[in-house]
């Protein structure tokens, strides 16, 4: 199950807004569904989580109007977690040393480290939501790079509608989260950046990346003109800027743009 934190870092990448429930209102009716994992093998004498949450809610809200109850046995290593997460979302519902439990239940080993997040930069766009172009880097492109790129695809042969605006991904989304797997939490936000963007009519067929950074080649890991992360054919060629200097460059670039007319042609014409 993907953690809460990483899900609403997954839906903030997609342009999606989250509305998160952290109380039940008085009065209001229990939750029809929810998240909390039950345990397949049921042990006579043990609750399964949900009815554990239930029964912690209605603890906390007797604990106002009652004398607080002798404090339950406490559960098992492997159960401490999900209650500890529960007690958290109780606040202050939650007696003092029931608090002080949930605090050292919370505290994380000395094993246990949190990765640091894989740290970096797109400008994104898409070709009539066809072929998406990628540039690493923090900036923009700018007029001169802009107009380079239009002159490259159309002596290519690729003439878009318009010449789409470049927005920026940068990862990670929201500062501070626990990392476990940097590069396989990167992957799976810039997957659902580009999956929220299907709403705009994106549908890549072809990858076209210029610039190169170490970062990026460790992301898509491109290989033989492929895209193993976002399943595209992919092209790499030098960054804008270093091609609108150098005229060098711009010659041995016409070679590798070979094919880009049919691919283009093909793209449109009907199934």
């Amino acid at each position: 199950m993907t953690p809460e934190a990483q899900r609403l870092q997954y839906l903030e990448a997609m342009g999606l807004t989250a509305w998160v429930s952290r109380y039940r209102l008085p009065n209001a009716l229990a939750t029809p569904a929810c998240e909390w994992e039950v345990a397949a093998p049921v042990v006579e004498g043990r609750r399964a989580p949900g009815e554990r949450l239930h029964a912690l809610l209605d603890e906390a809200a007797e604990a106002q109007t009652a004398a607080p109850r002798p404090a339950p046995a406490e559960p098992e290593p492997r159960q401490r977690p999900a209650a500890g997460k529960a007690r958290a979302l109780l606040g202050d519902l939650v007696p003092p040393d029931e608090q002080e439990a949930t605090l050292e239940a919370q505290r994380p080993g000395p094993e246990r480290h949190s990765g640091e997040a894989l740290r970096f930069t797109l400008q994104v766009a898409c070709l009539d939501g066809r072929w998406l172009v990628l540039l690493p880097g923090e900036a923009p492109p700018g007029s001169v790079e802009l107009r380079l790129l239009r002159h490259l695809l159309q002596a290519a042969g690729v003439v878009p509608e318009q010449m789409p605006a470049f927005e920026a991904f940068r990862w990670p989304q929201v500062e501070g989260l626990p990392v476990e797997a940097p590069l396989e939490e990167a992957r799976e936000g810039l997957q659902a950046f580009l999956a929220g963007r299907q709403r705009r009519g994106w549908a890549p067929e072809r990858l076209l990346v210029f610039g190169e950074d170490a970062t990026l080649a460790e992301l898509l890991t491109l290989a033989d003109g492929h895209c193993p992360l976002l399943a595209l054919p992919a092209w790499q060629g030098p960054a804008l800027g270093e091609l609108a200097g150098s005229a060098e460059a711009k010659r041995a670039l016409w070679p590798r743009m070979a094919g880009w007319r049919d691919a283009w042609q093909a793209g449109r014409e009907p199934d």
